[in-house]
């Protein structure tokens, strides 16, 4: 059972109030294993949002960032999963009130810790990039136009009960990756 909900940082609402949302209409991709609904949010607890908050979907401006996402947390496995099937689908993401935060130096000035904003066990980055997330759904944004922890590019994450799936989330094309070429190019070993 999750423990009592902690107070939203005022300061911060306030500064990410004083941001001004944008309308999107772009391409977007998103990897998720074969079977799975490529436009299904994840349940909370991820990067920017909450344990017990609510569901997010993540994708990334561009396919190389959405393979350097996957394929970072498929990498930490003892074993490479390589029987796992995955698919790259290409996104068309439409929303009316995105925040964006274009770069690191902005998280910095949000509270993020940006030295460590990659590393996975850093609980204080993560912590607060949720707090973002929470602040940004709570003040009426839809999605976070933000710095890829994996990639050079940025990440949408869309806040999924904020759109409507069937009118701003279309898959345009889909097909299957090829984890071991990928891993040949990006991780010799």
């Amino acid at each position: 059972m999750p423990g009592p909900r902690r107070a939203r940082d005022v300061a911060l609402l306030d500064a990410l109030d004083g941001f001004e949302s944008q309308a999107l209409d772009l391409e977007a991709w998103r990897i998720a294993r074969l079977g799975r609904n490529p436009i299904q949010g994840h349940k909370s607890g991820g990067r920017w949002d909450p344990p017990d908050g609510f569901d997010v979907l993540y994708t990334a401006l561009n396919c190389e960032g959405a393979k350097a996402e996957i394929f970072f947390h498929l990498n930490r496995a003892p074993v490479f999963p390589s029987s796992l099937r995955f698919l790259l689908h290409r996104l068309r993401v439409r929303t009316e009130r995105t925040l964006s935060i274009p770069d690191l130096e902005t998280l910095k000035r949000l509270g993020v810790d940006t030295d460590r904003f990659s590393e996975v066990g850093y609980r204080d980055a993560v912590s607060r990039t949720q707090e973002i997330g929470d602040a940004a759904h709570f003040i009426g944004y839809d999605s976070l136009l933000v710095p890829s922890a994996r990639h050079a590019g940025r990440n949408l994450v869309v806040f999924t009960e904020r759109v409507d799936l069937n009118r701003d989330l279309e898959v345009m094309e889909s097909g299957e990756v090829d984890w071991e070429a990928y891993r040949r190019e990006n991780n010799p070993r």
